[in-house]
């Protein structure tokens, strides 16, 4: 079993900033990711509102950065390794992957979340012909076509910007009459002449090899009707990668996310958590990097109780 003293479970902005700080303050810290490193922003086409970028930066460069910085500190990312199992008895842990066994003498918890879905009919039937969750992955697959955005946030407005650059015709369907998003992200969409659909709900997608249409209900009318489409772009959320430390007896909200004290640690002693899959209120990029920060300054002191670590 390798020994270490911090293992950070994600490799999205928290877990990145996490190893960078953790490597930083001489922890011996490996970063575990299920996936590719980047999370979900590397999906993001632009990302607008992060200080220091005003032009913007794509989500893929961005997180290539903070890969390139965590290695730099002295942290080892090892990627398409899958959390299976977490222990903690007293001083020290146990991690297990799909690929190790790990003991640690602190834990932090970036798993982030993955894409909600719909639960229409054709949604799963159509995913990968012409239904996708990544709007940077699948968008340039439907230039010069018609696509329709499910989603009434952030998310939804910056995949429809987006798309309105590639695609000849770009519809949001969202299910009230008011979005949630910023309203520099809606003056944009204006911009680019994103048709919104107010008060309308996607209630079934069609096709035969590929998307060919959706169908649409207007919930304040009760007026359904077909609309011709080549993709739908699914963008109403995500849900907490949180089950393996519901397993470990870490508490967590009725949403599945993981409840932290401000110094982000759980219940159990020595296992912190940050970013996406916490209980905070705001899930923004920025907030992923303060909480990793705070989180890896706990590990720390946890790890090896300075004189001045307070539990």
């Amino acid at each position: 079993m390798e020994s270490w003293d911090l293992v950070v479970v994600g490799a999205g902005p928290a877990g990145l900033t996490a190893g960078i700080y953790g490597a930083r303050s001489g922890l011996r810290t490996l970063v575990v990711e299920e996936k590719l490193l980047g999370g979900a922003v590397a999906e993001t086409p632009l990302v607008e509102n992060y200080p220091g970028f005003s032009e913007g930066i794509s989500g893929r460069d961005l997180a290539d950065r903070l890969a390139a910085h965590c290695r730099r500190s002295g942290a080892e990312i090892r990627e398409l390794e899958s959390l299976v199992e977490l222990s903690f008895k007293g001083r020290k842990g146990t991690v297990k992957t799909d690929k190790n066994a790990y003991s640690v003498s602190a834990v932090i918890i970036a798993t982030g979340c993955y894409y909600k879905e719909l639960g229409v009919p054709g949604e799963r039937e159509f995913r990968g012909r012409g239904v996708s969750y990544c709007t940077l992955c699948d968008g340039p697959l439907f230039k010069r076509k018609k696509v329709l955005v499910v989603g009434g946030g952030n998310t939804g407005a910056i995949s429809s910007i987006y798309l309105a650059n590639l695609t000849s015709d770009v519809k949001l369907v969202h299910r009230r009459s008011q979005l949630r998003a910023e309203e520099a992200l809606v003056k944009d969409m204006h911009k680019q002449e994103v048709n919104i659909l107010w008060n309308t709900e996607l209630k079934e997608i069609r096709g035969d090899a590929v998307v060919k249409s959706v169908v649409l209900r207007n919930n304040k009318t009760g007026e359904t009707r077909e609309a011709d489409v080549d993709g739908v772009f699914i963008q109403i959320g995500e849900v907490p990668n949180s089950q393996v430390a519901k397993e470990a007896g870490i508490d967590v909200d009725r949403d599945g996310y993981i409840i932290v004290d401000s110094h982000q640690r759980t219940n159990i002693s020595g296992v912190y958590a940050a970013g996406d899959v916490t209980t905070s209120p705001v899930k923004q990029i920025g907030t992923a990097v303060g909480q990793a920060i705070i989180a890896a300054t706990e590990a720390f002191g946890h790890a090896k109780q300075p004189y001045y670590y307070k539990r």
